[in-house]
């Protein structure tokens, strides 16, 4: 089956989508070069179509920036990555929209408590930005930490889901 390739404008910029049928494969703010090479290999070899829109991931996509926050997690995901990595981004997932953890947290969640410098590497290699929200692990005492596509963006997120 084809990939299925799009770019959506949103509030935060342009992002780009790689889908299987309706499992996002991955999203970015950056390029579709680097979203490819996010891919697991076998997905890499495959065949992309762009579109105009990807059904139900895109209106999920308008629905979260209309406001309806927890529409995003009606969208499925997959990605490759080490054990810890799917670990902590399957408890990514579970972090509600207007909360944040730590990224202590995050490894505790994720089944080692100790892992804390691994969890903030799940959150740099996470391929599917928004929908697995690395936006929402942030620094023990609260200081919003890092996030990949800038300060501001984290920081419009958390707003726009009644954190900030």
């Amino acid at each position: 089956m084809t990939l299925l390739l799009t770019s959506h404008k949103t509030p935060i910029g342009t992002l780009n989508i790689i889908a299987d049928e309706d499992i996002v494969l991955g999203i970015n703010l950056s390029n579709i070069t680097a979203l490819k090479a996010s891919l697991d290999v076998d997905d890499q070899l495959r065949e992309m179509k762009s579109v105009k829109a990807i059904p139900k991931i895109s209106e999920l996509l308008n629905d979260y920036f209309d406001g309806d926050i927890s529409a995003i997690n009606a969208i499925k995901v997959r990605q490759p990555g080490a054990h810890f990595s799917q670990a902590a981004w399957k408890a990514m997932r579970k972090v509600s929209a207007g909360k944040v953890i730590s990224y202590a947290d995050l490894a505790s969640r994720a089944g080692s408590p100790d892992a804390v410098r691994a969890a903030g590497s799940a959150c740099a290699k996470n391929a599917i930005m928004l929908v697995v929200p690395c936006h929402r692990i942030v620094k023990t005492g609260g200081a919003l930490g890092n996030y990949a596509y800038g300060l501001d963006k984290k920081e419009w997120l958390l707003s726009h889901e009644g954190f900030l």
